[in-house]
């Protein structure tokens, strides 16, 4: 049997034989010790035929073509014009080497080309791979080091350019950073706390609120400067009139330590980063919630834009989370207990990063996994939605939002909630009609052309069935007359059955009197 050897190059397809590969047996080691020298290498496989590209942009296509493991119009008819021809019901005499698994199967599906990848064939395109440029005749020496780079660029350019609006990367740094941020305004709130509570360590009762504290802290400054004149101040950070004259009165009679006025400099420092911090913090979030509405306002419109945002970066991209089943999206975050539990034989995990929606908290303690499981399934059509989607809408996470407040309902009170395919009709139907809204004129006022084309073409349908209707004869071999006898007859007929009903009641009241 001959064996073909396909091999993709950045300047274009090379298709080789390999001859004599009963004597070496389709040993390994025997051609990975013959792929270095070039004469051994070279009496075994040789060029059958090449094809280049026709362009750079060619050239790209057919590298992302390949890398999914598809095979191009390009590629199919250069290996039917170069193959011996497949006769059906006879075995081929030869096959094809592939360096993909997966192109070497679509290939098989569509052209009957028997394929096959292995160790064997991989040591075969290593040596051709190897040896190209000895192979092709009129190749310079420089010209395919500058296609591979060409190649190389356009291909990693192609990869990472996407659309701008849509970009989930930046989602992925944003919930990252909002996470970091929570953890050191904590760290530091708690440092600010423990730092001025050695000068007045009545505050900390009173002022609860991380943020507030260090604004008040910052106002107060020095304990003993604090009077009546700085209420309306204090109580236009605190909110709090009452509030305000009990800061002022635990201030009189303070136990903490006088501190110097370079200390109380460095605190009031310190209390300002805080508080920059904190208003960062707040406007990352913003940015957040605009971003997650631009990249999935599916997904944030269900679960929220955090844990939204959580589970895209958890997965990698949104990509991945949409290629993600619902049973591995109800477990995302969680895969620490999952090995444990099978390493274990335990009870595995109900839920992971999902159980930080407020839907889960809100189910009872043992509807909690019927509920995790319920809104992992939402959360996979909400991804799948957003992320292969052309127009971007939020209409289907209100739907499905409102469908798993019926779950809840029903869980908890017995409602019977609508039908998935209901909802996601009804969906539809809006989206679309919304698309077929009429454009408003320049001068403001609006027409309802599509609609009125609309009941055109409904109203020449139904003129086009009457006409068939009328043109049909009956199959007895009647015309339509007989059809609307046999109807009279089928009238006549129920009306019968009606009146069966009331002499079957009259029998009974017999048998009932007897």
């Amino acid at each position: 049997m001959t064996l073909y050897v396909l091999y993709e190059s950045a300047s274009g397809y090379g298709l080789f034989s390999a001859d004599g590969i009963d004597e070496i047996g389709q040993n390994t080691e025997a051609v990975r010790s013959s792929v270095v020298d070039l004469n051994r290498f070279g009496k075994v496989v040789k060029l059958a035929a090449f094809t280049p590209y026709d362009s750079a942009l060619d050239a790209l296509n057919q590298c992302n073509a390949i890398s999914e493991g598809q095979m191009t119009d390009e590629l199919r008819n250069f290996l039917e014009l170069t193959l011996p021809k497949v006769k059906e019901g006879k075995k081929p005499k030869f096959s094809l080497g592939v360096g993909e698994p997966k192109l070497g199967s679509h290939i098989f599906e569509v052209t009957k080309i028997p394929c096959q990848s292995n160790e064997f064939v991989l040591e075969l395109i290593r040596g051709i791979r190897l040896h190209f440029v000895r192979f092709i005749e009129n190749l310079k020496p420089g010209d395919l080091e500058k296609a591979q780079l060409g190649l190389g660029h356009s291909y990693s350019r192609a990869k990472v350019k996407f659309n701008v609006n849509r970009v989930d990367n930046m989602v992925i740094q944003a919930i990252f950073l909002l996470d970091t941020l929570d953890k050191d305004v904590n760290s530091f709130s708690m440092r600010v706390r423990e730092w001025y509570s050695w000068h007045f360590p009545e505050l900390v009762k009173i002022v609860n609120d991380n943020y507030l504290y260090a604004k008040v802290a910052k106002y107060i400054e020095d304990k003993a400067q604090l009077s009546e004149d700085k209420l309306s101040g204090l109580t236009d950070i605190v909110g709090d009139e009452d509030k305000a004259k009990e800061i002022i009165e635990a201030a009189k009679a303070s136990m903490g330590q006088d501190l110097s006025p370079i200390d109380l400099i460095n605190v009031k420092q310190f209390a300002q980063r805080v508080m920059d911090l904190a208003e960062y913090r707040k406007k990352l979030y913003d940015y957040l919630v605009a971003k997650m509405n631009d990249i999935a306002p599916n997904l944030a419109a269900l679960i929220g834009e955090v844990v939204g945002a959580r589970l895209i970066s958890h997965a990698g991209s949104l990509t991945n989370l949409a290629k993600c089943p619902s049973s591995t999206l109800q477990i995302l975050g969680a895969e620490k207990a999952l090995f444990r539990a099978l390493k274990t034989h335990g009870n595995t995990p109900k839920y992971g990063l999902i159980f930080h929606s407020s839907f889960i908290g809100r189910a009872s303690a043992r509807n909690k996994g019927r509920m995790a499981r319920y809104l992992a399934n939402k959360c996979s059509i909400a991804s799948r939605l957003d992320c292969f989607l052309e127009t971007s809408t939020s209409a289907f996470g209100e739907k499905l939002r409102e469908q798993v407040e019926e779950r809840l309902d029903f869980y908890d009170k017995g409602v019977a909630p609508r039908k998935n395919i209901d909802v996601m009709k009804s969906v539809i139907d809006t989206v679309e009609s919304k698309e077929d809204e009429p454009m408003a004129t320049e001068n403001g006022d609006s027409h309802e052309v599509p609609k009125s084309e609309k009941k055109k073409k409904k109203k020449e349908k139904r003129k086009q069935q009457e006409d068939e209707d009328q043109e049909m004869p009956d199959v007895n071999g009647g015309d339509v007359e007989d059809g609307t006898a046999k109807k009279k007859k089928k009238k006549s007929k129920d009306k019968d059955s009606e009146d069966t009903p009331v002499a079957t009641d009259g029998k009974k009241k017999k048998k009932s009197r007897a």
